[in-house]
């Protein structure tokens, strides 16, 4: 079945699944979420890199979702309402690490945070030292500049690279246009570019 096809099919099931539920119906609510449920997690945990704050994301996105979906009124596509709760969800998780991590950076003695990334083992760099400490050190930049990433940077840089959304759905996710995405994906890579200069 081609992709065009198969989003259609996807959407005429959606809208059959949210007048359901909007009617009550609890088995096609839950039907709504497992359709949706995979994507939702995978996107918390390439947002966030922490399976617990994903977990989080998870549970309250579709508890919004639950709490909200007589308002839906199919003016957009129920995966871009709901990516948006995720990412704004997201956007929050983010923010609220940035000041834990700046309030943290002023305790005498405290290392701050630690990030889960520093305990991911790269597998396939182990035969080649040379090229392990390439990995490691481009990890240890990448991770650096998305911790220094305004949140929205990040989030549009991630929507990108990671979940594979065109500029204009990413836009429409975030509640933005197209061309206001784009030049925050311009400036999130140029940042990138800038750290990994030398490596390149």
């Amino acid at each position: 079945m081609p992709a065009a096809v198969a989003r259609a099919a996807t959407t005429v099931d959606d809208a059959s699944l949210i007048r359901a539920a909007q009617r009550g119906d609890a088995h096609a609510f839950e039907k709504l979420v497992h359709a949706h449920d995979e994507g939702v997690l995978r996107l918390a945990m390439n947002l966030l890199r922490s399976p617990e704050d994903a977990r989080d994301v998870y549970q309250e996105a579709f508890l919004r979702v639950y709490r909200n979906l007589h308002h839906f009124r199919f003016d957009c596509s129920f995966h871009t309402w709901l990516y948006r709760i995720v990412t704004n969800l997201c956007l929050d998780q983010l923010r609220k690490r940035k000041v834990r991590r700046e309030e943290a950076a002023v305790l005498p003695g405290d290392n701050g945070p630690r990030d889960r990334m520093d305990s991911v083992v790269e597998q396939r760099a182990d035969n080649d030292p040379q090229r392990r400490l390439l990995s490691q050190e481009i990890s240890v930049r990448v991770r650096a500049v998305l911790d220094d990433m305004t949140p929205r940077e990040r989030m549009v840089f991630e929507l990108r690279h990671y979940e594979g959304l065109r500029l204009r759905a990413i836009g429409d996710v975030l509640g933005t246009t197209e061309e206001a995405a784009k030049n925050c994906l311009f400036r999130a890579t140029q940042k990138l570019r800038v750290a990994l200069g030398d490596l390149a």
